[in-house]
Parts: structure tokens; sequence; C-alpha cells
């Protein structure tokens, strides 16, 4: 995948568009700038599906997206998700992040420290 270098979970997403200090040391410390991120159709579905979502911040969203690569799904990260739901019982869209990240041979960056965690095994999955 040219140029694209990380997953961003849904946390880092909003973190970024709502100026976290947190979330912006995080990205500062290694070095990532959102061009060479990408995002999964979950992580748009739960960002932009959000019921009390304002104007202003469907915008500050979108704006964040357009700089980043869409990543849909696709078979091999359906039947990836699968094996990860069963495997270590995570959420769906956790499985599907995770599976995102491993077929697209990404880096996950999530504040969620059980996915991060998981994602040591995940990675080792054949």
């Amino acid at each position: 995948m040219s140029g694209t270098n990380f997953l961003l979970d849904t946390n880092i997403i909003i973190g970024i568009v709502k100026g976290s200090d947190e979330i912006l040391a995080v990205l500062q410390s290694r070095a990532i700038e959102t061009d060479v991120c990408a995002y999964s159709f979950i992580n748009r579905i739960g960002l932009l599906g959000y019921p009390e979502i304002t104007d202003l911040e469907v915008e500050g969203i979108q704006n964040i997206l357009g700089i980043m690569r869409y990543l849909p799904i696709t078979q091999s990260v359906e039947d990836m998700a699968i094996q990860i739901r069963r495997q270590y019982k995570l959420k769906i869209p956790d499985a599907i992040i995770a599976a995102t990240a491993k077929v697209n041979g990404l880096d996950l960056i999530t504040l969620d420290q059980q996915l991060s965690n998981r994602m040591i095994d995940i990675l080792s999955i054949n």
C-alpha cells in the first residue's frame, strides 16, 4: 500500500477533529502525519453515524477523512475479521478494524489498550 503506513481507530480520528492534546502528542511522538494514514469503512460509520453529531463536527470529520486513504470492506478483510472475532472474542467493529490493519499491512493506532494488546497476537495469524 503505497505511502500508507497506519490505520487510525475511531478514537484517534475523534481526537484529531477535536484537537485533543493527548492524541496530537501520540501522533507527534511517532511522527505520524494524516496523509500516510487510512481509515476503515467502519470508522466512517461510527464517526458520521453518531446521532447527536453537529454539522460542524461532520465538516471537521469529512475534512480529516479527505486527507486519509479510505479502505472499504473486502472479502479478505471479512474472512480475517471472522477469524479474529472467533479466536479473540472481540466486538465486531474491533474485529473489523484489526482485520483491516492486518490484511493491509498497517500499524493500528488506537487508544483502546485491549485492542492494542490483542494486535500483537493478531499480527501473528497466518
